[in-house]
């Protein structure tokens, strides 16, 4: 999972449409997904990549696939999320979704939920590689652009830097209501971060003329500098913090679950909601800063697209 809010549910959107919307429906334009890189906006990171400092949405850490279209594409959204202020954490915040999102007939995107790099699919498979940015984590109840990014429940646990990150991911879809996709969430500065792995399984059960309900599960793992930074407390932590000492393992950290509902009013407009919840598992569940297991989260947005 991604640790911030808007990372979640950045990640969210991937899991939840697999392809781009120009893939799904060769007659509209591709609309801007909200993910869940992937807020504390997934667990999208990515998942939407928009929901807490340190906290995953869901294995939505999945990259959107840049759309293939015929012609360049720019869309613009707005609406609020809802979530923790950090994985793990028993406080919830709501905050605005802001997106801004490029993309070429290559290939070629630009985003403010997706980072900048290139997707395509070959047949019943997609795949997408770019940059992005991991939120970081702060000991007071921090605002970054409108989401938290921390709480004073922390304080003493000391800042977590942001860090910038490859997301790398692979899709592949064996029926046309299911996609199956994994994605790579890979720190290139602050490397101590660590790195995440999301699994994920969307299905599209019901699409009607102008509306589609989808499901979406995740399943994330950390490695064990990703565990320790984000769940782990240290001697020192320990003695600046009063939580206890705590060194967990590399592993399963969360599973999460979303279902989301998408209405196009025409070829330009659309509206995306985003119901969820996000459970820790393993040494993350037994984190002395977790207060709480289940999280839920939902985000509403408005976008259009030209």
């Amino acid at each position: 999972m991604f640790p911030s809010y808007r990372s979640r549910i950045l990640l969210a959107w991937t899991i939840r449409h697999g392809t781009s919307p120009r893939q799904r429906n060769p007659t509209r334009k591709p609309i801007m997904k909200k993910r869940f890189n992937r807020i504390n906006l997934a667990s999208l990171g990515m998942q939407l990549m928009l929901l807490g400092a340190g906290s995953t949405a869901s294995a939505n850490a999945l990259t959107d696939i840049a759309k293939k279209s015929d012609e360049n594409t720019l869309t613009i959204g707005a609406g609020a999320a809802f979530g923790p202020r950090y994985s793990g954490s028993d406080q919830n915040m709501t905050g605005p979704v802001l997106a801004l999102d490029y993309s070429t007939p290559g290939g070629f995107f630009a985003s403010t939920m997706r980072g900048i790099g290139y997707g395509s699919t070959a047949g019943s498979f997609n795949y997408s590689a770019a940059l992005g940015y991991r939120d970081g984590r702060q000991e007071k109840d921090e605002s970054s652009f409108g989401f938290s990014s921390g709480s004073t429940r922390l304080r003493g646990m000391g800042e977590i830097k942001g860090s910038a990150i490859a997301i790398l991911s692979a899709g592949y879809t064996p029926l046309e209501w299911l996609n199956l996709s994994v994605t790579a969430d890979l720190a290139l500065s602050q490397k101590d971060n660590g790195n995440a792995f999301h699994f994920s399984a969307s299905s599209p059960f019901y699409t009607a003329d102008k509306d589609k309900l989808s499901l979406a599960a995740t399943a994330s793992v950390g490695d064990t500098k990703y565990l320790q930074t984000y769940y782990g407390v240290t001697a020192l932590q320990s003695a600046n913090s009063g939580y206890a000492a705590f060194k967990p393992n590399s592993g399963l950290y969360e599973v999460s679950a979303n279902l989301s509902w998408e209405h196009q009013f025409d070829k330009n407009w659309a509206l995306h909601t985003l119901v969820g919840a996000a459970r820790l598992q393993g040494d993350a569940a037994k984190s002395p800063i977790a207060r709480r297991r289940l999280a839920p989260n939902a985000a509403a947005y408005v976008t259009y697209s030209y």
